[in-house]
Parts: structure tokens; sequence; C-alpha cells
């Protein structure tokens, strides 16, 4: 089946809101084995938004309408979907008391707000329409189903939207589907996207069933596997094989198989396994990376301490760098990151330091462009410093640099 997005809102279109909601709902859609060929975002205007539902009806199976469904005048996703389907707004009795008990319970914490006419609004809803309560809400979704396609509309917010989704929305496209479809992912770090795809070409070109695609992240990529079966158990088998031979391929690249697994989770995991710790020390990325580690539940365990040594004061005073290698190689060098990383294991105790430095930008210094940055791994006395040129702005440099430090630190932990 073929699905379809259009995100409603003027403030997706001026940029005020990021739209997330259609990167999620794709990446699910993907995961169900509906296949996506369209999305858009519309305004708040009745017209153009009538014209994409009736565009979206005529080559799409599902059609998701995300957002509009509020109290107020702009929100015209519900009443514009009704007017295509010709179909009568009705109260629906059980809305109207979900909102009752919602609003009640948010005004006891809220006393100095009230319950307004036009929150009467959303107990409105086409005729015929499957209504799914909404527990972190009151505006429902609704599933319209109308001469072979179906309308979904889900709330803008994704803390609604999302849960909505996976509790409601999933299990009934499930239902809807022929054949049941099964994915995993295999995550693999320390190699781009092009060079992966060259590892498994032969793959792609001879896929059939089960499917495999890659998808490039910040210091990894994730090789998506999906089969489709009359049965959950059938897909499942028919998944192994091709997980087993991409396991095969990248070897220690290969850093989780399970979708939820994070890189920085991989590695806390591996330090716990190996009864190890860590110490962080960071100049351009001022703390991004042990906030990434210190993400993980379960991390106090690996993490003994991190430094800011923005300055090259603090990474004298903070890890014994010395005045002589600042002054000769600078602070953006394989010797400062070398000593700032044996620094940190010395002064914690650590069996492990990570050291960041280089030129996020936008300017760089005399020795160097915008973008070196050398990433230090200090582990049981042996020191390992790589050179990164990485391109983009501030932000970009300062999440490649943490994403490649993750991959740095896995790579030596693979080598003991």
């Amino acid at each position: 089946m073929t699905a379809e997005l259009i995100c409603v809102g003027t403030e997706l279109l001026l940029g005020d809101i990021v739209n997330t909601n259609a990167a999620y709902l794709a990446r699910e859609c993907a995961k169900l084995g509906l296949s996506v060929y369209h999305q858009s975002v519309v305004g708040d205007n009745k017209r153009r938004l009538s014209s994409a539902i009736r565009t979206a009806r005529k080559r799409s199976d599902i059609v998701f309408l995300c957002g509009g469904l509020g109290p107020t005048q702009d929100d015209l996703t519900k009443e514009t979907a009704a007017k295509v389907l010709k179909r009568e707004l009705v109260e629906d009795p059980g809305t109207k008391k979900h909102i009752q008990k919602f609003m009640e319970e948010y005004l006891r914490w809220h006393p100095q707000e009230k319950l307004t006419e036009n929150n009467w609004k959303q107990a409105q809803i086409p005729q015929g329409a499957l209504v799914l309560e909404n527990e972190n809400g009151t505006a429902p979704g609704l599933i319209l189903e109308e001469e072979g396609t179906t309308l979904i509309l889900l709330p803008g917010p994704p803390g609604e939207m999302i849960p909505l989704f996976e509790k409601k929305v999933a299990p009934y496209l499930r239902r809807k589907q022929p054949e049941v479809i099964c994915s995993a992912t295999v995550k693999i770090c320390g190699m781009g996207e092009s060079q992966a795809e060259t590892k498994i070409r032969d793959l792609i070109e001879k896929q059939t069933n089960p499917t495999i695609a890659t998808y490039a992240k910040t210091g990894e990529v994730h090789i998506r596997i999906t089969a489709k079966a009359e049965k959950e158990e059938e897909a499942q088998r028919m998944l192994q094989p091709m997980i087993r031979e991409l396991e095969k391929r990248f070897g220690s690249w290969v850093y989780a198989r399970e979708e939820q697994t994070t890189l920085e989770a991989a590695v806390v995991e591996l330090m716990k396994e190996r009864g190890m710790t860590l110490t962080t020390v960071e100049s351009c990325t001022g703390g991004a990376l042990s906030a990434r580690i210190i993400d993980v539940p379960g991390a106090s365990q690996v993490l003994k301490q991190g430094f800011i040594t923005y300055s090259n004061k603090a990474k004298r005073n903070l890890v014994n760098v010395k005045k002589s290698t600042l002054k000769e190689y600078g602070a953006v060098s394989e010797k400062c990151a070398k000593e700032m990383a044996k620094g940190g294991c010395l002064v914690t105790g650590a069996d492990a330091a990570v050291s960041v430095t280089g030129f996020a930008g936008p300017e760089g210094g005399v020795e160097a462009p915008v973008g070196t940055v050398f990433i230090g791994c200090c582990l049981k006395g042996r020191t390992t410093v790589k050179e990164y040129h990485f391109a983009g702005n501030r932000s970009s440099v300062r999440e490649q640099a943490v994403a490649n430090a993750l991959v740095l630190l896995r790579a030596c932990l693979m080598e003991m």
C-alpha cells in the first residue's frame, strides 16, 4: 500500500517549527511496509488544504493529515476533510466526556484558566469516523475510510501524535496489510555511507524479499533489512541470513543490531562489560561528548569525570598539557590532543580518556583551517590520536567531532 503525508500549519511553512512529525511518520510507515511517495506541507488555508487532500486521495491508499485539530479558528483540518468527503460534523459523546475530564484535571493545576466554549469544537467529528482517544490531549485522532482511501487525522504536538500513532494507528494499519512486515537494523560506525554501500552493492542489486537500504547518520551508517511474509515467524526467519551476511562483511564495524541501541550506549555497555572507567577532556566540543555519554542509563558506572579545557590555561592546569607544547605546536595539534588524553587518565585514574581539540569555526587558526579537529584516546597507557577535517558550520563540526570521538574510543576498545 502507498501512504502520503500532509502536515498542516502555517508555522511549518514559516520555519517557526521544525517538521519532526513528517520524519517520524515516514520512518514508521517504512517499518510497516507502506511506500511513501509524496509529502507536503500546507498552511492554515481551506482551499489549499482541500486541493492537497483531493490530490492525495487520487494517488495514495493511506493519507496522513497531521496538525490542525485544535480548538481555534485556524485549526481547519477536520472541517476541511469532512467537506472533501461530504460528511457532516456531529458531536461525539465519548470525546466530549474525555474533554470534560481532561480539562477538569488540567484546571486543578491551572486555576487561573477556564474551560472555554471553543474547547467543545474538538468534540465535533465527521460522521462515521473512527475516533482514537487522545490520552495526552483533547484533540482525538480520526480515521475516515472512503472508497478505497483512508484518511488518518492526527494532532500536531509530537507528545500527542507519537503515542497515539503507536497505540492506535500502527495496530490498525497492521490489520489492513495483507502481509506481515518485519524489519531489523544493523548499525555500523567508522565508515561512510558510500563505502558501506560499496561493500553490499551486490546484495542491493539482487534484493527482492527481504530488501535492504542504507541510511547515513553522523559518524555511522544504519542498514535496514525488511521482509514480508504471511506470518511474523516466517518474516523473522527470512531476516536472519541477511543479518548474518552483513555481520560477516562488516565485522567489528557492527556496533548494534537493535534499533534502540545508540552508539554511546554501545560504548558504555562495552566499558561496563570490561569493568573500565572513562574521562573526557574537551575543548571545541565544550562538554557535548560527556553529555552524550551521560544520556545513557548506567553511565555513572563508567564516566569518572569530564573536563572542559577550552582555554590554554585550563589545558595546562587541569590535565597537565605542557606550556611548551602549546607554544610550539598550538592547542589544535596532535601533540596537544595526546597530552590532553594522557593527562585525563593521569589526573583521574581512569582506564581511558578521550580528548577533543579543534577549530569548529567560524574562524580557524594560522596553523589549520576551520573543521580541523584532533581526537585522542588514551587506553591503558596506549595513546592514539587521529586528525579529522570536517565540513559544515560550527554546530555540524562539533557534532561530527563528538560522533567520531565515540567511534575512536570504541575502535580502541575493540583492539584490546
